[in-house]
């Protein structure tokens, strides 16, 4: 059999609590959901601000399947650029205060884009331990040389700044780091990348949206301390988490984005986004702009499940986003303990290697606005119950 060597490594992946699954979804996203025939109250979704299927945007992207059809047809740089995406990525540059911004069908897309479009063998890529694979991907794909830094640790990063004698240096961070929750310092990052002469790449996907007074991520987060927009961050978000619909952008110097509408391959050479999706996050900006009580709700949420969860064997990792990790520690205790809540009507992922390292399997806990703090103290007694079990 061709493909019996596969089937052997499925079988060990199993053994070991790492064989992924996929969960069947029969419901709009939201926090009560029906999944797999079952009706669950959810906390593993990425949509921070209950957008998903918000009645506003559902409209929106119907209006704009009256308007544009469908699918765009051709990639942007032939024909599917439309006006709506046009106008988006204005919107997105406005938003984020920086001088342009150019969209991208994902995340993925967007970091293997622009690290590819900026480095090649000549250039190095200065990653955090912790960050994206996408990230780590890029960098591989582009041959330019990796160097990684212990998570969050400044002082190995200087070290190898200054020992580098790279044509162009350029660090990539995750903003908010997706499996622990926790913000990167940009601030500090942003003053070696002056002292060095590097780019700074932030991945924002889990902090635009939800960070800053107004949702308009981490850098609104470190306003005061990043006035005016430093010229040398490169800022990507993410537009299915917080924005609640789909794809990607990259903003910053007008040069940048002009060069990766030159150079960056997974920008060239794919189709663009259906435009109705467009016009949905254009209605999403909006919201996000306006109502403000989705991030303080936000807040208060944190501060229930962090109050409330008192766990002896269990630790809840230090975060102040709706990323929210309880440390179990292996595989197969974090897949029984997940699979116990589900037992209960919850759902929450288990999160296990290679997406964390070693003996941290995790709980990644994920809050939503529209969440009630019922909803909340529901999962902290369930775990409770649990670890008394």
């Amino acid at each position: 059999m061709p493909f019996s060597s596969l089937s052997l490594e499925l079988q060990q992946r199993e053994a070991d609590g790492l064989l992924r699954r996929r969960r069947v979804l029969q419901s709009p996203q939201g926090v009560r959901v029906r999944m797999d025939g079952e009706d669950v109250l959810s906390f593993c979704s990425n949509d921070y601000l209950g957008l998903a299927s918000h009645p506003a945007l559902v409209e929106a992207a119907c209006a704009g399947a009256r308007r544009f059809g469908v699918g765009a047809g051709a990639s942007h740089l032939v024909s599917g650029h439309t006006a709506v995406h046009h106008e988006l990525e204005q919107k997105l540059a406005e938003f984020t205060g920086l001088p342009a911004a150019l969209l991208f069908s994902t995340g993925y897309m967007a970091n293997l884009g622009i690290i590819t479009a900026l480095l090649g063998r000549g250039g190095t890529l200065f990653a955090d331990k912790l960050n994206h694979a996408s990230l780590n991907d890029a960098a591989l794909l582009a041959r330019a040389r990796m160097m990684r830094y212990p998570h969050g640790d400044l002082a190995v990063l200087e070290r190898q700044l200054a020992a580098s004698t790279a044509r162009r240096k350029l660090v990539a961070s995750d903003a908010v780091f997706s499996m622990d929750g926790d913000i990167a310092p940009v601030p500090e990052l942003l003053a070696l990348c002056e002292k060095y002469d590097a780019w700074l790449l932030l991945d924002d996907a889990h902090g635009f949206g939800v960070l800053g007074k107004n949702g308009r991520g981490t850098l609104e987060h470190f306003s005061s301390l990043l006035a005016p927009r430093p010229s040398r961050i490169i800022y990507m978000a993410t537009l299915g988490k917080a924005a609640g619909v789909f794809g990607a952008f990259a903003a910053g110097a007008p040069e940048l984005i002009a060069w990766l509408v030159q150079a960056a391959r997974s920008y060239i050479y794919t189709t663009a986004t259906p435009p109705l999706l467009a016009a949905a996050l254009l209605e999403s900006l909006r919201i996000i702009a306006e109502e403000t009580w989705r991030r303080e709700r936000l807040a208060e949420l944190v501060d229930v499940l962090r109050g409330g969860l008192k766990s002896q064997r269990w630790r809840l990792m230090p975060s102040e986003t709706p990323i929210q990790p309880l440390l179990i520690g292996s595989s197969q205790s974090a897949v029984r303990a997940s699979e116990n809540l589900r037992q209960r009507g919850i759902l929450v992922p288990a999160i296990r290697p290679p997406t964390v390292p070693q003996g941290t399997a995790r709980l990644r806990i994920t809050l939503s606005a529209a969440h009630s703090v019922a909803d909340v103290r529901q999962l902290v007694d369930a775990l409770q119950q649990l670890e008394n079990e």
